[in-house]
């Protein structure tokens, strides 16, 4: 009774967010941006929000932790480290000012303005929607499985109700009630992760935490891998390091946290507390789900497909652990974490279509009003097309590693080198765009969407267009300057 009772009141207060957000909406920079308002505590809540879904906890956590053990927690150490401390200091001010500076609002608006290219505006709007499509059905299965292992209701409903929630609270309120919506979900993540730790480790089952890796070390065959810092599949390791750590660069509806922060002080203040946040929800998330195996006598469940199935380690093991009442917290938990990466994702995609291809380029006359009943419709339309996704089976690690590993690998090295360096050509950025695309798409091609091989793929997506853009931009430099004069008069005088 108490997980309808903790389930009804999230519900209440998600939707309520989104009723009080309404009247702070009146145009679409108040529904995208928040007006360009807001303070380091909702940033940094909605960045770690924003990175931290139910793909972490249910997909991630427990089939890195089975295939790696405790030296997953090293993914979570990156997150931290890479994926947030480092990319608040490295993207957040100059995206700030950039994007002030070149007057926009949007990625995309961003690659038009910098390299003086619409056709590169329209290439990247129409990325970001087909490929954020895949990364928003892996949450939503991550919530049914969860769901339907948590409260015996079949996954398929539970996604169809997460869906429509996501619609209703984002349609009111934009990136107001978004932005408050994390706010409060990521204190419930803190303490319900908190909790989670204590109680996996505490059960009889592992014993507490020297007993656990003791255990794990005695398992037939993998038992000294599992315990190792270093991990016996290092490269592996790495590769889902940098495409979860390095690959949040590139991600649109991450940058997008710092377009929306109000000036430098929120920055800093920014930078610490999500870094924090992220340290405490990453690490822990790895480091409970290593213990997934002893949960399950080393055997990996099985899906309703007869297969082996990973993304059910977690969901198992949670309801194992965990007592009737803070199964309640630990679902609100995921829930909450998955709503704000849901919305987030809705709103980027849908200002792709409805800002930068729509009114960007093939509308250009569109009005204000237009605007903003196209963007509220799109969300809804993006989030059918998760829905449907995700209701075709997937393994959640292959649907979220294949959609960041071709978005980032098309868009995280001409972002990157178009903030810092000025002799980044047009010739240069569409370079990086098209290999990493290139290596991303052809990559999951040839290994055909194997979970096994998806993370490494995109952090060599990644790798390959952080080399081309240079090396392409440097033999096509005769037309840096005309280009730049073009392109970004203000900002070659005033940023870089």
């Amino acid at each position: 009774m108490l997980k309808y009772v903790f389930l009804s009141l999230f519900v209440i207060i998600m939707v309520g967010v989104g009723i009080f957000s309404r009247k702070k909406v009146n145009n679409v920079q108040d529904f995208f941006l928040g007006s360009r308002k807001m303070g380091p505590w909702l940033s940094a809540f909605a960045y770690g929000t924003t990175y931290f879904s139910a793909v972490i906890f249910i997909g991630y956590a427990g089939k890195t932790g089975w295939g790696f053990g405790i030296s997953s927690t090293f993914i979570g150490i990156g997150n931290a480290v890479i994926g947030s401390l480092l990319a608040w200091l490295v993207l957040a001010k100059r995206t700030r000012r950039m994007t002030h500076e070149l007057n926009v609002s949007t990625m995309p608006e961003f690659f038009e303005k910098r390299y003086n290219s619409k056709a590169m505006k329209i290439v990247t709007a129409l990325i970001i929607f087909a490929f954020l499509v895949p990364y928003s059905a892996s949450v939503y299965q991550g919530l049914g499985y969860l769901f339907e292992e948590t409260f015996g209701i079949p996954y398929v409903y539970c996604m169809a109700v997460m869906a429509f929630l996501t619609g209703v609270y984002l349609l009111l309120g934009g990136y107001v009630a978004t932005a408050i919506n994390d706010f409060i979900q990521g204190i419930i993540m803190l303490v319900g992760i908190v909790l989670m730790v204590f109680f996996i480790l505490s059960n009889p089952v592992v014993g507490g935490l020297r007993a656990g890796i003791q255990k794990l070390s005695e398992i037939p065959g993998d038992g000294p891998g599992l315990v190792s810092l270093f991990s016996s599949q290092p490269l592996n390791l790495i590769g889902l390091i940098i495409l979860t750590s390095l690959g949040t660069w590139g991600l649109p509806q991450m940058v997008h946290k710092f377009y929306a922060i109000k000036d430098d002080a929120a920055v800093k203040r920014g930078t610490v507390i999500s870094t924090v946040f992220a340290l405490i929800i990453a690490g822990a998330a790895y480091f409970v789900g290593s213990f997934g195996r002893l949960y399950l006598n080393n055997t990996m469940p099985v899906g309703a497909n007869g297969r082996p199935n990973p993304d059910m380690v977690m969901p198992i093991m949670l309801e194992k652990a965990l007592p009737d009442a803070l199964i309640g917290i630990v679902v609100i938990l995921v829930l909450s974490a998955s709503m704000s990466t849901l919305s987030s994702i809705v709103l980027v995609s849908s200002s792709a279509i409805s800002m930068d291809l729509f009114q960007g380029a093939l509308f250009p006359g569109m009005k204000k009003e237009t605007v903003m009943s196209v963007m509220r419709g799109i969300c809804g339309l993006f989030v059918v097309l998760s829905f449907l996704v995700a209701v075709t089976p997937n393994s959640i690690l292959s649907l979220m590693s294949f959609s960041w590993g071709t978005i980032s690998g098309a868009f995280l090295a001409p972002f990157i080198y178009g903030l810092y360096w000025k002799g980044t050509t047009k010739a240069g950025a569409w370079s990086g765009f098209i290999s990493g695309f290139v290596v991303s798409i052809a990559g999951a091609v040839i290994y055909k969407m194997d979970a096994a091989a998806a993370p490494n793929i995109g952090a060599v997506a990644m790798l390959v267009s952080l080399i081309m853009v240079p090396l392409v931009s440097m033999l096509t430099a005769s037309s840096r300057e005309n280009q730049l004069d073009m392109a970004m008069p203000q900002l070659t005088k005033k940023v870089s």
